[in-house]
């Protein structure tokens, strides 16, 4: 981007700029955007550029945020062919300006939802998910301090997933591994266990995002026609995975695990906690290893980013939902840029007072991101 245009951008912010303090968040989701296949091609051995060549690869894209979607991207983050203007999401320099510039943010955690769960064949998707990685750490990581990321997974084969995460988890700039809500199978099974336990060794949160491999239908009673159904039945591949890590024992196995629930919304957790305690009460005889309520171990081990924040503007609103979580150290501060999950800088809440503000903003991602501190 040339000085004319930065210079313009940054008016056009302080422009819309207001007056919450922002400085030292933790922004707990950003979204790089790989901008085309030739991007991973350069991070990748000669058996796989021959092969993405070969085979025609030019992409792999999840219909998860469709690329019109107007959720997808905000207006003033979108491409502008007239201008010369690429989406925001694919520049490392020009998403530091919209967020940890703008606002004094310490640090912005990546999460690349590039759709390596689409493939089907294990070792291709552990060559993309590392090319993934390695292009994080070259575009973002190296070109400002204050980018962190999420270690991408290839957990078709766990296995690999561990390869990659003991490949990567000696830069320390790496805090969190990343999944989808909704894969082969609920995350929770001993399957996965050697991935978790290779995280909890090496002090990575388990980051679980809105998003599917699309294999299988996203609802449970098929597949939906819309997308607004889509993206509004997420929250139910959440119950899925926190019950399945619940119930299989995983917070038990692992008690140092962090869990945290990334565009999941927030509202929906009250109410199914609820609804596991009861239930675990009536039946715990079936997992004995369950030893006290899943409403303390959620309490305990998991955290929800706070966009989109599916409640209604209202102070009354977030109050009762504080209370119902009984907790000030679940929720976690996320733009989920570029997404437009809200209008200006309206990135918090509102009715949320000034101390749960500051843990919400730095101190629950610092207790939960062992690795940024």
């Amino acid at each position: 981007m040339d000085s004319w245009a930065r210079a313009a951008e940054a008016a056009e912010w302080e422009r819309r700029a207001w007056s919450a303090d922002w400085k030292g968040a933790i922004d707990c989701d950003v979204h790089p955007h790989v901008p085309n296949i030739d991007a991973l091609k350069k991070h990748m051995n000669e058996y796989w550029r021959e092969t993405v060549d070969v085979r025609g690869i030019t992409a792999f894209e999840s219909v998860a945020y469709p690329p019109n979607a107007p959720i997808t991207l905000r207006p003033d983050w979108r491409a502008d062919k007239a201008k010369g203007r690429a989406r925001a999401d694919t520049d490392a320099g020009r998403t530091a300006a919209a967020l940890m510039d703008r606002h004094g943010f310490a640090h912005s955690i990546l999460n690349c939802l590039y759709a390596v769960q689409l493939i089907r064949d294990e070792h291709m998707a552990a060559a993309f998910c590392s090319a993934v990685n390695d292009w994080m750490r070259a575009e973002w990581l190296d070109r400002d301090p204050r980018y962190r990321a999420s270690i991408v997974l290839p957990l078709q084969n766990p296995e690999l997933a561990v390869e990659e995460i003991e490949r990567c988890a000696a830069d320390k700039r790496f805090v969190q591994v990343l999944a989808l809500a909704m894969g082969e199978q609920p995350l929770g099974k001993s399957h996965f266990w050697p991935v978790w336990k290779a995280a909890e060794k090496h002090g990575l949160a388990i980051g679980i995002h809105a998003g599917s491999s699309y294999h299988h239908a996203t609802t449970g009673s098929g597949w939906p026609s819309y997308y607004l159904e889509d993206y509004a039945a997420q929250s139910l591949a959440f119950h899925t995975q926190l019950g399945s890590f619940i119930a299989e024992g995983v917070f038990v196995k692992f008690p140092k695990l962090k869990l945290v629930l990334i565009e999941s919304g927030v509202t929906w957790i009250g109410p199914y906690l609820w609804r596991l305690s009861k239930f675990w009460r009536g039946v715990r005889l079936e997992v004995p290893w369950i030893d006290r309520s899943p409403i303390e171990f959620v309490r305990d081990h998991v955290r929800l980013t706070i966009q989109p924040f599916d409640a209604p503007a209202s102070g009354e609103t977030v109050g009762r939902l504080m209370d119902q979580l009984q907790s000030d150290e679940m929720l976690l501060f996320a733009s989920d840029f570029p997404h437009w999950q809200f209008d200006n800088d309206e990135m918090m809440p509102v009715g949320i007072d000034a101390s749960l503000r500051k843990k919400i903003l730095i101190d629950n991602p610092l207790a939960t991101y062992a690795r940024l501190v």
